[in-house]
């Protein structure tokens, strides 16, 4: 349990905010963290404020995601909770924001064309200023020119590698290593331009607030093709078709996005092998040897 005095008296110190910790109580849903929900004072004003916490090492963490969150914020797109403070207190590391009530459902077209517009937030390299995690696996951000070289290496590589140390097949890990040196034939006719991403954006990282208005939250961002995150949108259940229909009536998708989109999640079904094991390897295995026959 964290120590919640030398929180409360961390956070008062830094960000002004008086956190009433006698009201917390816990929010399930997250496999990395633990979160809590609790009331406080900022301004004067009752508020409601969700909280992160996690080991020390943690911090790093936190410390992306509040400058990934403000990056988010300052595209004007979609809506995310703005982060408040972080920092060690108690031997526990912690992440205070705003607390958003959600629900399930709500306007799918405002997120498809909220998404296409903060993708139109762009930089002149791919990468980011500093790397991130992904779940909680590091996530390389060098910035770089080359898209294919980014991908081929902090994302695809990366993730084999770490499949390598955790045991994955031999087969798996030489198609791997093959697909990577074939990347260029997924480009000959398309140019992605750096955008920025959520970097994470599955259908648990998206809901509607209390007016049925679009949020997403825990993000990776980075500054990459654009088709990653719509790719990622299309795993674990994906979105509605009035989602997509609003994405790409702002900005249509193009066509070899049918195949890349399996490129692009192999990064997130490499990191699940690396995270839960199972039958995720498998998975990998497939969408390599799929990718590797449109090349033949």
């Amino acid at each position: 349990m964290p120590d919640w005095q030398s929180i409360s008296q961390q956070v008062q110190t830094t960000s002004g905010t008086i956190l009433a910790t006698d009201t917390v109580h816990s929010v399930g849903g997250g496999c990395i963290n633990t979160a809590y929900a609790l009331t406080g004072h900022q301004n004067g004003t009752q508020q409601t404020f969700f909280i992160k916490t996690n080991i020390s090492d943690g911090l790093s963490m936190f410390e992306a995601e509040t400058e990934g969150l403000h990056a988010l914020i300052n595209s004007h797109s979609l809506r995310v909770p703005t982060p408040i403070c972080s920092g060690i207190a108690g031997g526990d590391a912690y992440l205070l924001m705003e607390h958003i009530t959600l629900q399930g459902t709500g306007d799918d077209a405002q997120l498809g064309s909220g998404l296409a517009a903060m993708h139109q937030t762009q930089c002149p390299q791919f990468g980011w200023h500093r790397h991130n995690t992904i779940g909680s696996t590091p996530q390389l951000n060098h910035q770089t020119d080359d898209w294919v070289t980014f991908w081929a290496g902090q994302r695809l590589g990366t993730q084999l590698e770490l499949a390598g140390q955790n045991g994955a097949k031999r087969s798996l890990l030489s198609r791997g290593e093959r697909l990577q040196m074939t990347l260029p034939a997924f480009f000959t006719d398309y140019q992605p331009v750096p955008s920025l991403l959520h970097g994470d954006l599955w259908s648990g990282n998206a809901a509607f607030d209390a007016q049925s208005q679009p949020v997403v939250f825990d993000p990776a961002v980075y500054f990459g093709d654009r088709e990653t995150d719509l790719a990622m949108t299309e795993l674990f259940g994906g979105f509605s078709s009035a989602f997509y229909a609003a994405y790409n009536a702002v900005w249509p998708l193009d066509t070899g996005y049918a195949t890349r989109k399996t490129l692009y999640n192999l990064y997130h079904i490499l990191n699940h092998f690396n995270l839960f094991g199972g039958g995720y390897e498998s998975q990998a295995q497939s969408m390599i040897d799929r990718l590797l026959s449109e090349c033949s």
